[in-house]
């Protein structure tokens, strides 16, 4: 007779979808996801933004977190245009994004209509198809730069939506959460968070205007405010940037973004 009690069955990492775009907020999203067990389905899209280096970024990051499988997933916004991203309309640089500017609650071009609503869609299709009830997203509510769909309040209605739209939501099998679990931390609590996590911010692209060889601008609103977050955060960004960055944003500290010079 064995005396030896059984082995419990390990217990299946329950299924998540991630939005990963190859930036700094959803690679951290995506570390968060992986260190709370989820079998990660990440998805991308490829929606005719500008540049591709934010989606080599993307499948780069998402071989080495080994998720379960990556999507990346075409649409063409430039049919639509109307944003900086998807259409011939200059980037804008150099912008003073302090909260007391007088462009500071002014909706920058750079916002793509609609696109967090389309991605999040997207999501909620695949999770439907995964089984997932978290569906996980980089929206941040502080450190950006005024996109309406970054908002808690949004979120939570698409929420209300989701489950009222999805055949498991209607059920009851399944229900949705949209996961923003950095929508109220500051850029530079991100990255320490990130930093904890062992996020190898390296791999990610967060400029709206990066050079040929994918080097970033330094100037756009997206590269500010990460230079303003590793700032904040006592780190160095391990990026290259196109020039060097010895300036010092209005109301930031000093930028200690890596230059290629």
């Amino acid at each position: 007779m064995n005396s030896q009690s059984p082995k419990s069955p390990q217990r299946a990492e329950p299924p998540a979808v991630v939005l990963l775009s190859g930036g700094l907020d959803s690679t951290t999203v995506l570390a968060i996801a992986k260190s709370e067990g989820f079998a990660v389905h990440a998805l991308t899209f490829r929606y005719g933004q500008r540049h591709s280096a934010e989606i080599d970024a993307a499948k780069r990051i998402a071989s080495r977190a080994a998720v379960r499988e990556h999507h990346v997933v075409d649409i063409d916004l430039t049919q639509f245009g109307g944003s900086a991203l998807t259409a011939d309309i200059a980037v804008p640089k150099d912008r003073d994004l302090t909260p007391s500017a007088a462009g500071a609650k002014e909706i920058p071009v750079t916002y793509v209509p609609a696109r967090n609503t389309i991605f999040l869609s997207y999501a909620l299709a695949l999770a439907e198809v995964t089984g997932s009830s978290n569906i996980f997203i980089g929206v941040n509510a502080l450190d950006y730069s005024g996109y309406p769909d970054c908002r808690p309040e949004y979120i939570k209605a698409f929420e209300r939506m989701a489950n009222l739209a999805t055949r498991a939501g209607v059920e009851g099998k399944t229900r949705v959460v949209i996961r923003t679990p950095l929508i109220a931390l500051t850029k530079a609590a991100i990255i320490k968070l990130g930093a904890s996590l062992g996020v190898d911010y390296s791999q990610t692209a967060s400029c709206y205007d990066p050079g040929r060889n994918g080097e970033a601008c330094g100037r756009c609103d997206a590269c500010q405010l990460r230079l303003k977050g590793f700032s904040e955060a006592g780190l160095e960004d391990p990026i290259e940037y196109a020039t060097a960055l010895d300036r010092t944003p209005a109301g930031g500290s000093p930028f200690a973004g890596k230059a290629k010079r």
